[in-house]
């Protein structure tokens, strides 16, 4: 999901029962909104986290704004939150996860990781521009920028160009008869 699909994203659009998730009109040009599933760990968490509101309504936002405040010993803490009102921003969120990780990036940088995964382990790039949101007209240009496509995946993929006739013994067969093959032609 974008930054803020995510941001704005509110109880009454996500369905466990199904574990989907119908994304807005955001950003795509056509226009549509798209039907995200949700992997096993979305589906995994999202009921925890939805037991920390209780009180939460369909339309109360996912990430609530907080406000903080200082406790007596100095540390941050939330003492409120606003259901009706997104999250404003997480940069210390974020930077909090970052640093228990042990990674560096930049929050957008999921969204590229996510298009990278999918389109090294095979999936469709139709599958992946409906997931990603991409219109039609611009499916291949965001595959080139988002998926970082390593040499791995472009190995097996001109790997799959070999055919039946390099199975096993075949690809030493072939490249024996093409050793005299070029025997015979230098004769």
């Amino acid at each position: 999901m974008r930054y803020s699909e995510l941001r704005l994203l509110t109880w009454e659009q996500i369905d466990l029962s199904s574990c989907t998730l119908p994304v807005g009109h955001s950003k795509t040009e056509s226009g549509t909104v798209r039907l995200l599933p949700l992997n096993d760990p979305a589906a995994a968490i999202l009921p925890f986290w939805a037991s920390l509101f209780p009180l939460r309504e369909p339309s109360h936002f996912v990430f609530p704004a907080e406000r903080y405040g200082a406790s007596g010993d100095g540390t941050t803490v939330v003492y409120d939150s606003d259901p009706t009102s997104p999250i404003g921003r997480w940069k210390e969120a974020w930077e909090s996860a970052k640093i228990r990780a042990g990674v560096l990036c930049r929050f957008h940088d999921l969204r590229h990781t996510g298009c990278t995964r999918m389109l090294e382990e095979g999936v469709p790039f139709s599958v992946v521009a409906t997931i990603m949101g991409w219109s039609p007209s611009t499916t291949v240009r965001m595959a080139r920028r988002y998926g970082h496509i390593g040499q791995t995946a472009q190995r097996h993929a001109v790997n799959a160009l070999k055919g039946a006739d390099f199975e096993g013994d075949g690809a030493q067969n072939w490249a024996q008869s093409q050793k005299a093959r070029t025997r015979q032609l230098a004769n």
